[in-house]
């Protein structure tokens, strides 16, 4: 552990900004690490709003996996505590971050989760967009300075776990679950749809 622990700080400072780097650089990596988050929201509402059955199921899965995907984090945390480089005085950091554990990243497992399932669901595109935006926010998070990289691994491996819980579930409860939301999506916003706005 201790050798695994000096190489995850040796790529940290290998990619972690420092004061020297020019400003519009730390400045990209910011939007990048922050920003880049919203793309999840909007893509799984585009989806939903304007997508087939099968692309609607696929994000509705993807939720179910980033939500327990993220609880898995929360339990991790409870019970290791790995603090983040700025709390051991490692590298430098460019954002106000609170002092929680680093591992594993849950801005890397959400993207993580959702470019997973979406992958697996045959969303190809879809999958490949979330797949390399989560790696550029897995980088930028590292250059501002509040993850490791190991963080980022540990993200992807939570988020395949969280899969084969979910994939289970859903094989059983995912067609009625379908059902269910999409006559409560027809029904509330009927209006809309009705004039071709969104999808049926």
């Amino acid at each position: 552990m201790n050798r695994l622990e000096a190489l995850n700080h040796a790529w940290f400072l290998a990619i972690n900004a420092t004061p020297a780097t020019p400003r519009w650089q730390i400045d990209i990596a910011l939007v990048i690490a922050d920003d880049f988050l919203y793309l999840i929201p909007a893509l799984l509402a585009l989806l939903w709003l304007f997508g087939d059955r099968d692309q609607r199921s696929a994000a509705v899965r993807a939720c179910c996996v980033a939500f327990l995907a993220l609880g898995l984090n929360q339990l991790i945390g409870m019970v290791w505590m790995h603090p983040r480089p700025f709390m051991i005085g490692l590298g430098h950091t460019f954002i106000e971050h609170v002092p929680d554990s680093s591992f594993p990243s849950d801005h890397g497992t959400l993207f993580a989760s959702v470019a997973l399932t979406f992958l697996l669901a045959g969303l190809r595109r879809c999958g490949l967009l979330v797949a390399l935006a989560g790696v550029a926010i897995a980088w930028a998070r590292v250059y501002i300075g509040v993850h490791f990289p190991l963080d980022m691994a540990g993200a992807a491996g939570i988020a395949f776990v969280a899969y084969l819980l979910v994939a289970p579930v859903w094989a059983r409860a995912g067609d009625p679950s379908m059902r269910l939301l999409i006559a409560l999506y027809r029904k509330v916003l009927s209006w809309p749809i009705r004039r071709g706005w969104i999808a049926p």
